[in-house]
């Protein structure tokens, strides 16, 4: 189980990361908010022993996907929510900016895997691991995504 300080120190550094994954997920503030408070709950809570910064932040990051599955699930999240006024990235470029917003629209089997792909910087295999899929098949969703990307941005 954490400390209150160690606590404090992993929610200081870890809580924006796990509000974009919810973010991304939802693409509605509240929502992501609800799931981020989730999260954070769930690790004042465990009693699990974590080897390192790394293993937190995979943890975490599971858990985040988990809990966004978990609130997908109820009857009530049937309504979906537009990311206009919500805090976005800062981005250095109109490009990244326009690349972000075709990403966001992309269908959520696609979009979670590029997010923590690219955004995250996670590797392939924790994907998988994060998300609960074999690695070729976030290869696949990967590749899929990225030919949507494709066809979307050159259509515009």
């Amino acid at each position: 189980m954490l400390t209150e300080r160690e606590y404090t120190a992993a929610a200081e550094q870890y809580l924006d990361m796990v509000y974009r994954i919810a973010l991304n997920w939802f693409k509605a503030p509240a929502d992501a908010e609800d799931a981020a408070q989730n999260v954070m709950l769930r690790l004042w809570r465990t009693d699990t022993a974590f080897q390192g910064e790394e293993h937190l932040r995979r943890w975490l990051a599971r858990v985040t996907v988990n809990e966004c599955k978990r609130i997908s699930c109820h009857p009530w999240r049937s309504r979906t929510v537009s990311l206009e006024g919500c805090g976005e990235p800062v981005f250095d470029g109109q490009e990244q900016r326009e690349l972000y917003q075709a990403v966001m629209d992309l269908p959520a089997r696609y979009r979670v895997p590029l997010y923590l792909y690219y955004y995250e910087g996670y590797a392939v295999d924790e994907v998988g691991e994060i998300m609960g899929l074999n690695p070729s098949t976030v290869q696949t969703r990967l590749a899929r995504g990225r030919a949507k990307l494709k066809t979307m941005l050159t259509e515009e």
